[in-house]
């Protein structure tokens, strides 16, 4: 078959296999062109099968605070909405936290789509780049006036999820199958998500360190982005949040900006 043929094929099969309510496609047929309806239709629930069970496994905490059949249902739902880009499992669901922030059903759970963002941070920092993170001794290499002016090159595998919610504690605690104790969800939590190795690592953010952290990856100078984190938090501390962020890999290398 030439390859504009199998396109032409895959165009007329695909698009019935995540919609139960249509017809198999015409073109599929049996033995001696008998009608294949129900082959189609085993066919079409593996699909959705293998397409939940993806999602299952990036989201494990998700699945544990809805339960197994909620968190099914609602990603039945979600499969049949959105149909897979990639032919790579791990790299489906990207929109899965927007379409749990919008899902009717889950409007009392209002922490879950943070959770939900969290994870798939923690699965993209997986399989992110290989790189050697910053070394806190390359910081003592610079003169103390020329600080402010330093630009810091994030690690591929750094994220940064904002929770109005304690949604750090949350996913930490549901992401294995030990005991969960009561967790005040209204305490909003801010995550650093990264691989300074082999392991993912989430951290808990002290106040202002989100602004600070997203300032500097977004390329500001150290000072520039000092300024706005004291302007989102009273409390930040740049020395406690700049060695947070170096410790755990938030970095790969630094250098003067233009003032420099």
């Amino acid at each position: 078959m030439r390859p504009e043929a199998d396109l032409g094929f895959a165009a007329l099969f695909a698009p019935s296999l995540l919609d139960p309510a249509r017809d198999a496609p015409s073109t599929v047929a049996g033995r001696n062109g008998a009608p294949a309806g129900r082959r189609y239709d085993v066919y079409r629930n593996n699909v959705t099968v293998s397409l939940i069970e993806a999602l299952v496994a990036i989201y494990p905490a998700v699945q544990r605070i809805t339960g197994t059949d909620f968190f099914r249902a609602m990603a039945r739902f979600h499969v049949r909405n959105t149909p897979p880009s990639s032919p790579l499992l791990f790299d489906y669901g990207r929109d899965f936290p927007e379409f749990v922030a919008n899902y009717a059903h889950a409007q009392n759970i209002p922490w879950l789509a943070d959770v939900a963002r969290i994870e798939r941070a923690w699965l993209d920092a997986y399989h992110a780049a290989d790189e050697v993170p910053l070394a806190p001794v390359r910081l003592s290499a610079i003169a103390t006036e020329r600080l402010g002016d330093l630009v810091f090159a994030p690690h591929p595998a750094a994220r940064i999820v904002r929770s109005q919610y304690a949604a750090v504690t949350i996913f930490a605690a549901h992401r294995d199958s030990a005991p969960v104790a009561r967790i005040d969800a209204s305490t909003p939590e801010d995550a650093l998500i990264t691989r300074p190795e082999f392991d993912v690592v989430v951290r808990h953010l002290p106040p202002g360190g989100a602004v600070f952290a997203a300032s500097l990856m977004s390329g500001q100078p150290l000072g520039a982005a000092a300024a706005a984190a004291l302007e989102a938090s009273a409390e930040f501390d740049i020395a406690t949040n700049i060695a947070g962020l170096i410790e755990a890999g938030a970095f790969t290398s630094i250098a003067l900006g233009d003032a420099g």
